[in-house]
């Protein structure tokens, strides 16, 4: 595998693997890991809100097997899961730990990405060596039932000012995905319109990429 963040650079479409729906949808992390690579998707997270710290590092570790070689791995929220499963990198919320903490902690080399809601926060994580950002929710999700989405005026205003890879995230469908590509945004995060997609359609990438 080249560097990771190489890697992440030509990476488009990024899989948030969210274990909330999957449990709703009865499907299991790994079915939908394994589903992910086949499609030849190279960035993906876990997503467990829920589930105690012990249970998700076991998820974690299964998942960083499944996807060693062929994707880049990314965790949410739990910095010390990253460290221990070999994940190779953290996604930070922002309440969580800053970046600099993480990046002393997960070394140089590791992935870190950061969610923005604003311009402000954006340019804060860049400044602090955030790898990329994930700018959200643009669209109206039930993942953040309380989050007021930001809208695509935001979204093309981050895209003009920040460097680093930009992921649009929230809402994103094969129906809207087009409204993304158009105000200039080229990375897409999926996550409820790729675990909900029936089997025979659970993610082309020539639906996304424009």
């Amino acid at each position: 595998m080249r560097s990771k963040k190489a890697w992440l650079k030509k990476s488009l479409v990024y899989a948030v693997i969210d274990k909330e729906i999957l449990k709703k949808k009865k499907k299991t992390l790994a079915a939908a890991a394994k589903r992910i690579k086949s499609q030849g998707i190279k960035l993906v997270q876990l997503r467990d809100k829920k589930s105690k710290k012990a249970n998700v590092l076991i998820e974690a570790c299964m998942l960083s097997k499944i996807l060693k070689g062929s994707s880049l791995f990314i965790i949410n929220d739990f910095l010390d899961v990253a460290s221990i499963c070999g994940a190779d990198g953290i996604h930070l919320g922002q309440d969580d730990t800053s970046v600099s903490l993480a990046r002393k902690i997960i070394g140089k080399e590791k992935i870190i990405g950061v969610s923005c809601h604003s311009l402000k926060q954006a340019l804060k994580a860049q400044s602090q060596g955030a790898d990329y950002i994930g700018v959200g929710p643009i669209f109206k999700t039930p993942l953040k039932a309380k989050g007021k989405p930001v809208g695509l005026r935001l979204l093309e205003k981050i895209v003009k000012k920040i460097k680093i890879p930009v992921f649009a995230i929230g809402g994103i469908n094969r129906n809207n995905a087009w409204q993304i590509y158009a105000v200039g945004a080229k990375r897409i995060a999926v996550c409820r319109a790729l675990l909900e997609a029936g089997s025979g359609n659970f993610l082309k990438l020539k639906s996304y990429k424009k």
